[in-house]
């Protein structure tokens, strides 16, 4: 299951629209690998001034954190929602390099360059065969 989800919340879901804030917290209680992960690469964006992207290199210590990192960005939902809190654009490539991207990158060579099938074959190594 991708994320644990309280009473109330599904009771909304069952009643009509979910409010963004409530269904990023339980995306944040529920996923805390991605939420801190996605967290910190738009912190460091936020913090460059002259960056369009920041992302994340180092691969998850555990599968179940692999696994948090892939749920939390295979979903529209939860990628769109994070994407809003945080006002970037997610890019994702090999189960756990997460870039941030700012809005006005993503018609960018840079941002180009990072989604193509070309940078994702060039990403590729051994040990990330099997993630």
């Amino acid at each position: 299951m991708s994320l644990t989800v309280p009473p109330s919340l599904l009771q909304a879901a069952e009643s009509g629209p979910v409010d963004d804030d409530a269904f990023v917290s339980c995306v944040r209680e529920s996923l805390p690998y991605a939420w801190q992960t996605v967290s910190r690469v738009a912190a460091e964006l936020k913090s460059s001034d002259d960056a369009d992207f920041a992302d994340n290199v180092i691969p998850p210590p555990t599968e179940d954190e692999r696994g948090q990192l892939l749920r939390a960005l295979a979903s529209d939902a939860i990628r769109s929602s994070l994407e809003r809190h945080f006002g970037v654009k997610l890019a994702f490539q090999n189960c756990h390099r997460v870039a941030a991207f700012r809005p006005s990158a993503v018609d960018s060579e840079t941002y180009r360059r990072f989604v193509s099938i070309r940078g994702q074959l060039l990403n590729q190594s051994p040990e990330l065969r099997n993630c």
